[in-house]
């Protein structure tokens, strides 16, 4: 089942937080604060962020983050409330931040994931990521390694319909 068609992608704002904060105590070990969420929203020129909204009354039940330099684009951030997971509204949020991305002008898309994070690295790979280096201790909080993927050639994501299914 997939919630497609009545869920809505649109930029994160402030309002946002308590929802993306709870998705995000759910979703990770090492949660960002409120305060790098305000940060990423109101300081850092670089920062982007998108929520997915569901329902009438409109709940946040995801989040995607990236930051823009110069011609990359690296996803900081992405989790989806643990109830509504598979049912392709991660999916939604990559797509939408992939076609934000090709559309500010980024040749590749970087990020990094635990390396246990299997449905992620799955997600990632149908979208045409592909690992460069495994990064070792990567993560603080049980020094879990990561694994550091690229996907380039975002002419694809220009289009109206854009990239991959």
């Amino acid at each position: 089942m997939v919630l497609e068609p009545a869920v809505h992608i649109r930029r994160m704002t402030l309002a946002d937080l308590p929802a993306v904060l709870e998705i995000d105590r759910d979703s990770f070990s090492m949660p960002w604060s409120e305060r790098t969420y305000r940060n990423e929203l109101t300081a850092n020129p670089a920062a982007y962020l998108f929520v997915a909204e569901y329902g009438q009354p409109a709940v946040v039940i995801g989040y995607i983050g990236f930051w823009f330099i110069v011609d990359e684009a690296h996803i900081s951030t992405l989790a989806v409330k643990p109830a509504n997971r598979r049912l392709g509204i991660g999916r939604l949020l990559l797509q939408a931040a992939l076609k934000e991305a090709a559309r500010m002008g980024a040749e590749i898309v970087s990020l990094e994931v635990r390396t246990s994070n299997t449905a992620a690295i799955e997600l990632y790979q149908q979208y045409g990521f592909s690992p460069r280096e495994r990064r070792a201790g990567y993560y603080q909080d049980n020094g879990e390694d990561a694994l550091y993927m690229i996907l380039g050639n975002l002419g694809q994501w220009r289009t109206s319909e854009g990239g991959r299914a």
